[in-house]
Order: structure tokens, then C-alpha cells, then sequence
């Protein structure tokens, strides 16, 4: 989404960001000034609402944000580090957040809802088999750490070296995946499968620890690869070696 030395975003994460309430033209503009600008937020004839302008403003802190903690950390962050990546000034970031850790976390919780937005939607596509479902919400996480690595790693390395507020907002988030899996054990496997919400939350907390340690060591190439054995660790619990195996293709005696 972002790239290390502009203030990229796309159109459709931009759109979700500020709305569908305004016209197509001035939502093309709003882009462009994320887009197109290096550093400095730009003025001249093109004149935006001034709600429209405050609300690019504010996106374009969010990715100064995600982009200043993914580059230094979140504890060599500061704000003179966030409004030199976003190209506005001191006094504008004070309108939109009371310091750096109220912007910290108003860029988790857009970062966090879109992955839960995201997972939900490739979830949903595995129909009423688990199996697809997990492989499609894994699918979805692993490529989102891979096309927003920044937003990724605010939310699954950076949050576990903010506030208490961060650390709370993090767990909330694997246990609402960890309820999500419990949930569809319980719906979609056979009575008498091995279910509990504490495996649902081992397994959540296996994948989100092997993430953190690919976000932390900066290896991001092969992260949709991940997928089979994700697979296997998830199936594994539920329905035993012989079926998580069949998510690495390997043969079974």
C-alpha cells in the first residue's frame, strides 16, 4: 500500500478511509495529494472541502505513522519522525491526535479492521467446508502481510512495543480470530471432533508468532509459500496427522 519514500495509497483503501459520500472527481483529487506529493502536504488552485482536506490530512498521518515505526520502531518514533513522512505540519498533527501513541493507535485499528475485513471476505468463500474457509482466511492474512508489510507490522510486531492500550487492542484481535475459528469447528466439523477455545487460540497465536518473526526479520518474499503449512498446523488439532497432511500434498501410510 505504502512505499518507503512517498505518500502512496491506493484508491480503494483511500476511499474506505474517507467514504463513498464524496463525488468520484473530488475523491481523484483527494488521491492524487496522497499520491503525488513528496514530503510537503501541497496547496495552490486545487482547491477540497475543507472536511475532505482534514480527512486526507489525517490519512496521510496514518501512513506517516505506519511508515516512521516500520522504518525506526515504535519506540524511536516521534512525532517530528510522523509529520516529515506525512508533509504536514506540527500544529496539523495536534488537530488530529492528542500525541504519538493516539495516532499509533488510530492507525492499528485502520490497519487491524481492514485484515478482519479481509479475512472475513476469503473466509466466506469457503462456503459451509472448514477447510476452505481456514485456507481462505489464511490465504488472505498471508497477503496482506505481503502487500502492506508497514500495516502488518504495526499491527502484529510494533503493537507488542507500544502502550498497554496497543497491547490490549492486539490481543482483542487474535482472540476475535481465535472466536472466528472456534465458531466454524463447531459449526462446520462433525459432532465429536476435538474442539476447545484454547486450541482455536493456540493455533492463532502459532501463526501469529510465525509472522512476527518473518515481519521482525524483514523475510517477506516467501510469505504466500507459508500457506500449506499453516494448513497443516491449523488442520492438525481437529482432524489429526493424516488430514492435516493432506494440506502438504504428502502421502500417507
Amino acid at each position: 500500500m505504502v512505499s518507503s519514500d512517498r505518500n502512496q495509497i491506493s484508491r480503494e483503501v483511500l476511499v474506505a478511509a474517507l467514504g463513498e459520500d464524496w463525488p468520484p472527481e473530488l475523491i481523484q483529487t483527494a488521491a492524487e495529494l496522497l499520491a503525488d506529493s513528496d514530503s510537503r502536504f501541497p496547496s495552490g488552485p486545487r482547491r477540497l472541502p475543507g472536511d475532505l482536506v482534514r480527512a486526507v490530512q489525517r490519512e496521510r498521518l496514518l501512513v506517516g505513522m505506519l511508515g516512521a515505526t516500520s522504518e525506526l520502531g515504535y519506540r524511536a518514533t516521534n512525532v517530528q519522525a510522523v509529520i516529515e513522512r506525512a508533509g504536514v505540519s506540527r500544529p496539523t498533527f495536534y488537530e488530529h491526535f492528542s500525541n504519538k501513541d493516539d495516532c499509533f493507535l488510530a492507525a492499528f485499528d485502520t490497519c487491524a479492521g481492514r485484515l478482519r475485513d479481509q479475512v472475513a471476505t476469503a473466509a466466506d468463500e469457503g462456503g459451509n467446508v472448514w477447510r476452505d474457509r481456514i485456507r481462505g482466511g489464511f490465504g488472505a492474512l498471508l497477503t496482506f502481510a505481503a502487500a502492506e508489510p508497514e500495516a502488518a507490522r504495526v499491527v502484529i510486531v510494533e503493537a507488542r512495543a507500544a502502550t498497554p492500550d496497543a497491547a490490549l487492542r492486539r490481543i482483542a484481535l487474535l482472540d476475535h480470530f481465535a472466536g472466528c475459528l472456534d465458531t466454524k469447528v463447531r459449526e462446520l466439523l462433525p459432532p465429536g471432533t476435538a474442539h476447545s477455545p484454547i486450541i482455536a487460540s493456540g493455533v492463532v497465536g502459532g501463526v501469529e508468532s510465525l509472522l512476527y518473526a518473518r515481519l521482525h526479520k524483514g523475510q517477506m518474499d516467501d510469505l504466500p509459500a507459508l500457506l500449506p503449512s499453516l494448513m497443516y498446523f491449523a488442520v492438525l488439532p481437529y482432524e489429526g496427522h493424516l488430514a492435516a497432511s493432506e494440506e502438504l500434498g504428502l502421502r500417507t501410510i
